[in-house]
Order: structure tokens, then sequence, then C-alpha cells
């Protein structure tokens, strides 16, 4: 079956049951140096779901704790003589080189997530010896030295410049992921309006609803068109009864199944139109992806402080390509001052949520944005775009079912049949359907790679009249299914 040989590799390595002492790390080096893959059982995949989540009419479960993928690797205590012997060493060297295998081969079938993973860091590599820790606000020293917030501080002013507000009016920081930078929009919006009620499409990352839960708020799920994007006819439907309470709006540059944008200008307009004046609403864009991919697209809608929104916030590990997990979040200065304190221990002061910052990401994105610059980016913003056009027509032409949103490079199409499939390609699924996210890292000759094996699997998982392919008509619409009612 497609993918075995990779997942049987990485049974192999992440067996749990590695033995104690100088003997057995030995008799483990052994075991690893002459593994075989064919002697090791295939891993258990889920259950293909049927049709819209189900399996045979009952919902998909997901056990928390330990599940069918939870591997582990022991941490055992080195023996007295280890470190005269080296055993130890040689162990963990050969353990960390067969992970590295693994990870060249998980790379070359990523195409799911949006992560770009071209990206060459070496001559950063200098400064790993150091514990770079941005504590507390980017705009003010604290007594920790070892920090780097002249390279936040400056990524902050580049991102203020892309999305049009003055140095003076705003405040911000680099943020450990995404998620957080939501949490901290939508935060603040909540300290600037108590009593205000969240409203987010459906099709909004479950951060937000998250943060909803965390800060204990009121919160309104408004409905999505068939591209994603919030309605804002049902938004209005919404609004109205709370027209005595004020609003926080998440607003999404690009949804995290579709990729579809939410329209600032109408949201703007339909708040207006119900009677909100600009004092009685905060609005948080999560630009995860896209927000930092439209400011490169030709025709597309700005995102912009010069509209009334109160942050903004991208993540810097997906299309950046930081190789660890971060996000930039700014918001307007005159906000912060309800979440700053001071904090003696600091000698700083501290708006942000988890205090102690990765110094090293700033680096990272400083390094990236010196050596990309807004023409190389607009360059991989093209490249993004063709090659989701590319892969969306291939996939029609096959006659898959397929969409692709204006402004997006995350192609939508039919969920393989094939669990393994799904877990060789990394594709994110949601009922029926399955994501490709086009990343700079993304080639032409990879996606005709991943066509061709879909084609080919498709031919045998739907040989007979028995399984057909889902239809996807109430998920990306009629005219985008190809399933035999709609082709």
């Amino acid at each position: 079956m497609v993918g075995n040989s990779v997942e049987v590799e990485a049974t192999g390595l992440f067996n749990g049951s590695l033995a104690k002492g100088k003997s057995a790390d030995r008799s483990t080096m052994a075991a690893v140096m002459s593994f075989d893959p064919n002697a090791v059982p295939a891993e258990e995949v889920p259950p293909v779901v049927e049709s819209n989540g189900e399996i045979g009419g009952a919902k998909r479960e997901i056990v928390l704790g330990r599940n069918v993928h939870t591997m582990s690797l022991e941490v055992t205590e080195p023996d007295a003589d280890d470190e005269s012997t080296g055993d130890k060493d040689a162990y963990m060297a050969s353990v960390l080189a067969r992970y590295r295998k693994i990870l060249l081969e998980r790379t070359k079938h990523h195409l799911g997530y949006p992560y770009n993973l071209d990206f060459d860091y070496g001559a950063l590599s200098q400064l790993q010896h150091f514990s770079i820790n941005n504590l507390g606000d980017p705009f003010i020293e604290s007594n920790y030295g070892v920090h780097s917030r002249q390279f936040e501080v400056g990524v902050l002013d580049w991102f203020a410049r892309l999305w049009e507000i003055e140095k003076n009016d705003y405040w911000g920081y680099i943020t450990n992921c995404g998620t957080e930078g939501n949490l901290h929009g939508i935060l603040v919006g909540r300290e600037v309006f108590p009593d205000g009620i969240l409203y987010a499409s459906k099709e909004s990352h479950y951060s937000v609803f998250k943060a909803a839960r965390m800060y204990r708020m009121e919160c309104e799920k408004i409905g999505t068109l068939i591209t994603g994007e919030i309605d804002c006819a049902d938004f209005k439907n919404k609004l109205i009864p709370h027209k005595d309470k004020p609003a926080i709006i998440n607003v999404n540059i690009g949804t995290t199944v579709k990729g579809a944008v939410d329209d600032l200008d109408l949201v703007i307009q339909t708040l207006e139109e119900c009677g909100y004046s600009h004092d009685r609403f905060y609005i948080h864009c999560d630009g995860a992806l896209f927000g930092l991919m439209m400011p490169f697209v030709k025709k597309a809608p700005k995102v912009t402080f010069k509209k009334p929104i109160g942050s903004v916030s991208v993540s810097g590990h997906k299309f950046v390509g930081c190789p660890m997990p971060c996000g930039v979040q700014l918001t307007r200065l005159k906000h912060i001052s309800a979440l700053s304190s001071n904090v003696e221990y600091l000698a700083s002061r501290d708006a942000t949520i988890m205090g102690s910052r990765n110094g090293h990401a700033p680096i990272f994105l400083w390094y990236t944005l010196n050596k990309k610059g807004y023409k190389g980016f607009q360059k991989e913003v093209q490249k993004c775009l063709r090659n989701a056009h590319y892969l969306k027509d291939r996939l029609r032409g096959a006659g898959i079912s397929a969409m692709l949103n204006e402004l997006s490079s995350t192609v939508v199409f039919e969920r393989p049949h094939d669990e393994e499939f799904v877990r060789r390609w990394q594709l994110a699924c949601e009922g029926n359907m399955a994501h490709a996210i086009v990343m700079p890292s993304v080639s032409v000759e990879k996606l005709d790679t991943f066509l061709d094996e879909l084609i080919k699997g498709r031919s045998v998982w739907y040989k007979d009249e028995k399984t057909q392919p889902p239809c996807l008509a109430a998920d990306i619409g009629s005219a985008n299914c190809s399933c035999a009612l709609h082709k």
C-alpha cells in the first residue's frame, strides 16, 4: 500500500521498548543498524470517512490520550562508564540520523498544511549556543540582557509599514504561534469592550472559539457562503438582536480549510448599516497565512489600519518559512494600556500573553525579510497562485471535484478514499473534503507526482460501481463537483 515504507521506518525508530543501561544501548544499537523494515507490521490507520465526517452512520471520534499513532523514544539513564565508552552518544547519533532521514522523506510528501519548507538559515547557526529570551514588552528593555528586541522591533516596524500604521501608533510583539496572535487580538477586543459579543464565521480557525471559551465571552457563529467566506446577510441578522452591546469581530484573511478571505469592507459596511459607530466595534483580522500574501496580489482588497480595525496577526512559520512556530501581532497603541502592567521582577512592562518568548524567532524573521524583501515575497506569491491554478486545472481535467478560491493557494478537492494515501501526503481533511496548500516550497514536479499517485489510486478505489467518489456539491458548489450526479 502507498506510504507503508515511510510509516514502517517511523515505527522502527520510535519503538518505546528501549531497555535501560549500557548493555541495552549496545543491543539497541545493533537492532537499529540491522533494522529490517519488512519485519515490522504496518501501523493501523483510522477508518475511511464515508460521508460528512461519519463512518457507517456513526460520528467519528477522536479519543483523548494516547491514540494509535503515538510513539515514544524512551529516555534512559546513562551508565557510569558511558562517558568513556561513547556507546550512549553513538546510539543517540544513530537515532537522530535516522530521524533526519524520516524528516527528509516526510518533507517530500508534505502538501496539506501551510508551511513553507524552502529555507536556509545556515548563517544563523552561530546563534544556537545562546538562550535568547525576549521577556516582556518588546519596546521596554528588561534586566535580562540576552535578548533580540532590536530584531523584534525591526520586524514589527516592517509589518507596520505593510499594514499602514505609524510607528508611534502601534504596539505589537512576536508571538510563539499563530493561535497566540488570535488569543491576544481577541483579548484586546474584550478589554476594550468587556461586555462585547464575539462574532466569527463558522469556518474561522478553532483558536477563535478557544479564545471565547477562555475569556468566557458570548460568541455568535456566523454562517458562510459556499466559498467559505462570512455571510454578511447572516452577520446582519445576528447583530440586530444585540445592538445594545458592542461587537468584537474576527475577520478571516484566509480560512483554515477553503482559504476564503472575508470581505473586510462589507463587514464594516454591515456594522455601520446596523447602527454601530466606529467606537462600538473592534475588528481582529486573522491573517495566519494569506495576511502576508494578499498585499502582493494585484487588485486584492487591502488589510490596513487606515480602516477601522483593531488588530492583525499572521504566522511566521507559514508563508515566511521560519523553522519554529511563531507569529506577528499588531494592534493600536491606544488599546494596549488596558492590558499592560508593571513587572518589577523584569524591570519592564508586559502586555503579552506568554511572557517569555523565543528570542531566536525574531532573528529568523528579520533575516528572511531582509533577504527577500517586498519584491521577493511578491515573486513567491505569484508562483504559489500560478501553481495552485495548475493543480486545480489538472484535478478538474482528471474528473476530480476541486475548487480554488480567488486570492487563495488552497485547493480543495475530494477526500482520497485511502487513509494511507492521506497520511502519506499529509493531507488536511474535513468530511468529504481534503485540501492541498501550494506554498513556495511546492514545485510543479511535486504536484505532478501527487497527481499521478492520486489518479492511479482512484483507478483502484473506484474500479467497480459499488464505491463511487463522494458528492461535494454541498461543500464546494455543484459547478465544482465532478461526482456522477454533477459532472
